[in-house]
């Protein structure tokens, strides 16, 4: 059973920054095949896919609102996804979550783990 533990939320002033962590398990040996990415639901709305990379590191997409801002990285050894967000603004306030998959078909939200809570607030 795959299984994703998500870290690093908090509040934080607009024009702050914030850096989650995603490790994932279940996996096996295989974590360095699988796309991973990060989505998040702010209260309220829908689930919204934030940015992905691929299992070597080498394709990385973002959510167009966050280019520019975020930036995603992985450390295959330790089974870990990293997304790190800059110049946070109150759209970006919502429940952060990670799992395996691109933009079109991800396995993640709030079926599948608990997500870590970002609050951006003045």
């Amino acid at each position: 059973e795959v299984r994703t533990v998500e870290s690093g939320g908090g509040l934080v002033q607009p024009g702050g920054s914030l850096r989650l962590s995603c490790v994932v398990s279940g996996l096996g040996f295989s974590f360095d095949e699988y796309y991973i990415s990060w989505v998040r639901q702010a209260p309220g709305k829908g689930l919204e896919w934030v940015a992905g990379i691929s299992g070597s590191g080498t394709r990385i997409t973002y959510k167009d609102s966050v280019k520019g801002r975020f930036s995603i990285s992985r450390d295959n050894a330790k089974n870990t996804v990293h997304l790190q967000m800059n110049s946070l603004i109150s759209e970006d306030t919502a429940r952060y979550y990670c799992g395996e998959g691109d933009r079109y078909n991800v396995l993640a939200g709030p079926s599948r783990s608990q997500g870590t809570q970002v609050t951006v607030s003045s």
